[in-house]
């Protein structure tokens, strides 16, 4: 970017080409009061605080909406100016509170800031006599507009960088005042609270519930989701008491979500952590010392051949866990039984990538978002599931970016589309072959792409042919027109960026979603550059990582084969023993029908919670009941750790150092805040403790940074990762060597594979349709307001007072023929078992089709859910089940 040079307050000073004079002032340090400009909102000049002198301009124009220019003189501090301001602070100090001392925002407010600069030390107008009541229905936060100053920064902030809008200004003139929609509180709104108004508000009009300011602070990965925002956790008296975003860094600049903001603290001090291990003793929990809980594991584990083990790793544990529990299963037990949940949720992704790209992972950055002409989200209900993208999705629609969205429920985004494509649940092959055959018959394809950088066309277009576009809008029930609007949108405006999630993986087909999505997107080029691209969002923290480190049956880390002779040789001589056969494991949904049927005899399950989260989740418990001996590792006394022998007390990302990798191949550190809760012992130093003890020598480790370093050495794709270079941020695999800067974009010059390979595709319906007995189709989903099985999440009491039960979303009309109203309890049956809860009639739910979370213990929901796999990627059909609901009691 070209520089321009002007001279402020006689200093010469040089700019960036476009920057305001606010912009150009900061930048060398020199400061104008404002109260209403923001870096992340559009320049507004509102307050009039920032007004200077330019030389060869009339008046006092504001330096905050005036572009800077070359040999622009500019005076910030003449009479004029400053008579100015101070009659702007006379006039808002009238008719605000003088508690300064008392004050929540004392020493933080902008507004005392601006006054002390101003010399401001009494009102010199009287005291106005308006007063507001003080909103403190929302959990988080209070809203007192007595404080208020008519900025706007909150209003601008919803609807600029959250694109929620929840609030406006309301009235005029002296009745001007910050209001939700009808003038309701904040519970009775559509605020998603996730307080990026609270933390603009430059007093204290907005401020959160917690009053205490930390002493320290330490930066930080978020538990939650797979965005991966970087946050810093205020600590004081060993508590962590604060969440704020880091503004410095590339994935969430700052923003956060509700979970991150508000509720990633104190499920860490809840009462119910487990602090001492568990030993159960005649049927009950006995606590027991480290030594006696770790000697029993490790002699109980050798009773077992390898065959008769299985591992569960976890999503929610840090790479370096990962990769041991990993290592422990094969170096140690001798099994590659050894699998994780991107088994119920990504490993379509994997396998359907992996075939068409060579890469099963996001092929783009999230900052990418901004440069795409064309998103289309596809089986992704993104401002609930990742919210932070879904700000960045928002935000680039505002800017001109095209949005098509394809979901057969009315999700948020659907108001900020240009198209809606609402197919019928398990239709997304049609849908997306038929978009494909559009784009070949209509000559919109890019042919020069296709031939330099990819294979098989000419199978994919004789496949094409079953996919006209009477058969696909029969299939999905999308209009014909709608679909040839969306395919010709998708294919003009380029680049295009396609992202996805679990309502195009969770299928019996989710493997063939997957390769549909590759398919459309080499159809059109929009591969290996800035703004397109197939983009997974994964659902958990470090689900990613969780696969890299090789948490999996089939691969190493790195997704080295264990089928290959020369892998398993490289192993053997890393790690210093013999590993097991070239033969992949048992997958989890794999794992719990041999554990049913006595296969298998013991399971290690670190962070996972499968009673809640396995498809017919009661034959899952049942599975576990049968098991000879279960040692569960969490923070926590899960549905799952009720039934375990042995239960080992972890900690949570706060008591402990390691990395997580996002959904973007971005590895971050995660840092250690606090000391471990009572006597609860990081994830990494227990699996260590239990690999010594059973004799191996690869599990002297000091500490996570000694466990990267050995994931560098076997690890190609992660080769040039350290500790210490991520001191500097995170860094974007692969990234082979020291001198690697990290691979922000794959696929650039060549696909993985080589070339990118087409796959013909047949369209197959979902393994379990609705009939008379079970007429409706439930799907399932995620709520902005719980993460997985709510192990942490509903730990957190303002959360649960936004979502504190399950909610049967179903159509009004369907609940009209059954004779259900709104809040009445229903009973939800399936063929492998029934739930109750209580009903939210919504349109948001098409006809014929229901909706639930899996975040409550009491309604299971994947106690309904189809156990039926995907042949390749052993993926259960969670997505899509027969269903019927009935009425169970009053409503209430």
């Amino acid at each position: 970017m070209s520089e321009i040079r002007l001279i402020i307050n006689g200093i010469k000073v040089k700019a960036n080409r476009g920057a305001t004079v606010l912009e150009a002032a900061q930048a060398a340090g020199i400061y104008i009061p404002t109260l209403c400009a923001d870096p992340d909102l559009e320049p507004y000049g509102s307050c009039r605080l920032c007004v200077v002198e330019i030389e060869g301009m009339r008046g006092l124009p504001t330096a905050c909406t005036t572009p800077a220019t070359d040999n622009m003189v500019v005076h910030t501090e003449t009479p004029a100016v400053n008579e100015v301001r101070r009659t702007v602070i006379d006039l808002l100090i009238a008719d605000h509170p003088m508690d300064c001392l008392t004050c929540r925002k004392n020493q933080q407010c902008e507004l005392q800031k601006v006054a002390a600069y101003l010399g401001i030390t009494e009102r010199r107008f009287p005291r106005t006599n308006r007063s507001f009541p003080v909103d403190t229905t929302n959990p988080f936060f209070d809203l007192d507009r007595n404080y208020c100053i008519l900025c706007a920064k909150c209003v601008r902030t919803c609807h600029e960088v959250t694109g929620v809008g929840a609030i406006d200004l309301a009235y005029r003139g002296y009745t001007a005042k910050v209001a939700t929609f009808g003038d309701k509180p904040f519970m009775e709104s559509i605020c998603k609270s996730c307080g990026e108004c609270v933390v603009r508000c430059p007093v204290a009009a907005l401020v959160p519930k917690e009053t205490r300011q930390p002493t320290r602070e330490v930066l930080t990965t978020c538990p939650y989701c797979g965005v991966g925002c970087q946050m810093y956790l205020g600590i004081r008296d060993g508590e962590i008491i604060s969440v704020r975003g880091d503004r410095d860094n590339q994935v969430n600049m700052g923003r956060l979500c509700v979970k991150g903001r508000f509720g990633a603290t104190e499920f860490i001090h809840h009462p119910e952590r487990l602090s001492s291990p568990l030993v159960r003793r005649n049927g009950e929990f006995a606590e027991v010392s480290w030594e006696e809980a770790l000697d029993e594991v490790a002699a109980r584990l050798r009773r077992y051949q390898p065959e008769e083990i299985a591992i569960l790793s976890s999503a929610k544990c840090t790479n370096e866990e990962n990769y041991l529990l990993q290592k422990l299963g094969r170096a140690v037990l001798g099994t590659h039984n050894i699998d994780h949940c991107a088994r119920l949720c990504h490993s379509p992704s994997v396998a359907g990538l992996a075939t068409t790209f060579g890469s099963g992972a996001m092929t783009n950055s999230i900052g990418d978002i901004k440069d795409a002409a064309c998103i289309f989200a596809i089986g992704t209900n993104t401002t609930e599931a990742h919210p932070v993208i879904g700000f960045e999705m928002k935000k680039a629609v505002r800017r001109g970016t095209k949005l098509i969205v394809a979901n057969p429920r009315e999700i948020e985004l659907v108001r900020h589309a240009d198209i809606w494509l609402r197919q019928r649940p398990g239709s997304d092959v049609a849908l997306l072959m038929g978009m494909c055959r559009v784009i070949v018959d209509e000559g919109l394809f890019d042919a020069a792409f296709i031939a330099e950088r990819c294979e098989n066309f000419d199978a994919l277009k004789s496949s094409l042919q079953a996919f006209d576009l009477d058969f696909v809008s029969r299939i999905t029930g999308v209009p014909q027109e709608q679909i040839v609007a969306a395919a010709r949108l998708y294919a003009t405006s380029r680049p295009a960026a396609i992202f996805y999630a679990m309502g195009i993986t969770q299928h019996s087909h989710g493997t063939d979603n997957v390769i549909a999505t590759a398919n459309l997107a080499m159809l059109t080029g929009n591969v290996g550059k800035p703004g397109s691209g197939i983009n997974p969002l994964r659902g958990q923290n470090n689900v990613q990582g969780a696969c890299d480190m090789g948490a999996l049956p089939n691969v190493y880390p790195g997704y080295q084969a264990v089928t290959s002779e020369a892998v398993k040789e490289k192993f053997e001589a890393g790690w210093g023993c013999s590993l097991p056969p070239t033969k992949p494991g048992l997958a989890v949904t794999d794992v719990f029908e041999a554990a049913y049927n006595g296969q298998i005899k013991a399971m290690y399950i670190m962070g996972e919670n499968p009673i809640l989260s396995e498809p017919q989740a009661k034959h899952a418990e049942e599975a576990l009941r049968r098991l000879e001996f279960l040692v569960v590792q969490d923070i926590f006394l899960s549905e799952t750790a009720r039934l375990a022998h042995i239960v080992l007390p972890g900690v949570t990302f706060a008591e402990k150092d390691g990395t997580f990798t996002n959904t973007e191949r971005r590895v971050q550190r995660v840092r250690r805040a606090i000391a471990p809760i009572g006597n609860a012992k990081p994830d990494w130093w227990i699996i260590c403790q239990i690999g010594k003890k059973m004799g191996s020598q690869g599990f002297n480790f000091a500490g996570p940074s000694q466990i990267m370093d050995e994931i560098a050495r076997l690890t190609p794709s992660y080769g040039g990762i350290s500790y210490r270079r991520l001191e500097k941020g995170g860094l974007q695999w692969p990234c082979p060597t020291k001198e690697h800067p990290g691979t922000p974009i794959l696929h650039t010059q060549a696909f993985t594979r080589g070339k990118g390979q087409f796959m013909p595709l047949e369209f197959k319906p979902s393994m379990e349709l609705p009939d008379d007995e079970y007429p409706l189709l439930l799907t399932t989903g995620r709520s902005l307001f719980h993460f997985h099985t709510g192990t942490m999440s509903r730990k957190v009491k303002g959360l649960n007072v936004f979502r504190g039960e399950e909610l049967v979303e179903i159509n009004p009309q369907d609940a009209e023929a059954l004779g259900i109203a709104d809040g009445d309890t229903v009973k939800v049956v399936s063929r492998r078992g029934e739930v109750t809860a209580k009903a939210r009639l919504t349109q948001a739910s098409p006809v014929g089709v229901v909706f639930m979370t899996f975040h409550f213990a009491e309604s299971p929901t994947n106690q309904l859910t189809n156990p039926a796999l995907d042949p390749v990627a052993r993926i259960p059909e969670l997505k899509v089940c027969a269903v019927r609901v009935e009425k169970n009691g009053s409503s209430g």
